[in-house]
């Protein structure tokens, strides 16, 4: 008999496995570790994450992410799967329909995933429940010999140098859209020392910045002050913060589509486009 409840009595491992199992058909694998990680990051609350069981077994599962995104009351999914036997089944929309009622309870006001954009069936299901497509995204992956690393000298008067995370007023300013959920600062904070943050500096003002998270090679976010881009700042940043680069790739994930400005910069760089994600979202 199938049952849908909370996973918020079901430890870690459990989960884990379930997970393991859904997603065992996908090129890219998660061990135990990088999960957890991936999850903390993300803000993932068991309490208001569900799955579908089997007697005692997770057949399906919508992992939950909960926080304050654009000052909204947030939830995110940080992963929904369901084991093979079992797929076509809707099992994903009744996890769905069934959270409903607890997210509204917990004055959850928006619910946000992202969803390649060549998955259509999930996108259908997804379009059928209400969600809505709010942004479209690229992202890119290219193995650190193979990065373009050719940069102009810095002028003398710029200076880069490893900082703390700085104040976020500060840095949105640099910003040409907003990052995404796993992207954010809210998201960064939750596992500060997973993370290596580099800021350039003309004199001591600072004028961009860049973070890395040295175990993945994910880039969340680069970005320089308008009026000093094209002058090499962001190329002698990449350089620099490739250094402490622990993995043989970098990712960099959820670049808006009509960010001109990074899509010619990672392309300067030779670092391909290897996909692109719609952002979706629902009122609740």
């Amino acid at each position: 008999m199938t049952t849908i409840k909370s996973l918020s009595k079901t430890n870690f491992d459990t989960i884990f496995l379930a997970f393991e199992e859904a997603f065992k058909d996908y090129e890219v694998q998660l061990n135990k570790e990088e999960l957890g990680d991936m999850l903390n990051r993300r803000g993932f609350v068991p309490d208001l994450s569900f799955g579908a069981f089997d007697n005692d077994k997770i057949i399906a599962f919508t992992l939950t992410g909960i926080g304050l995104y654009n000052g909204i009351n947030t939830a995110y999914d940080t992963g929904t799967g369901t084991i093979k036997e079992y797929r076509g089944q809707g099992l994903a929309s009744e996890i769905f329909n069934y959270s409903l009622s607890f997210l509204k309870k917990a004055n959850i006001r928006n619910f946000m995933l992202e969803v390649l954009q060549y998955n259509s069936k999930a996108i259908s299901v997804y379009q059928n429940l209400g969600f809505k497509v709010s942004r479209e995204f690229n992202y890119y992956v290219q193995i650190k010999e193979k990065i373009n690393l050719n940069a102009a000298a810095l002028d003398l008067s710029y200076h880069i140098r490893q900082i703390d995370l700085p104040p976020d007023k500060l840095i949105a300013n640099f910003w040409d859209f907003t990052p995404s959920w796993q992207n954010s600062l809210n998201a960064i904070k939750r596992k500060p020392n997973d993370f290596k943050i580099l800021g350039a500096f003309k004199e001591q003002e600072l004028i961009g910045y860049c973070i890395l998270e040295s175990i993945s090679g994910d880039i969340p976010q680069i970005a320089v002050d308008p009026q000093y881009r094209r002058k090499g700042i962001a190329s002698h940043m990449l350089i620099e913060l490739l250094q402490y680069n622990q993995h043989q790739s970098i990712k960099i994930i959820n670049t808006q589509t009509d960010c001109k400005s990074m899509t010619d910069f990672l392309k300067s760089k030779e670092i391909p486009l290897t996909g692109k994600q719609f952002e979706m979202i629902i009122h609740l």
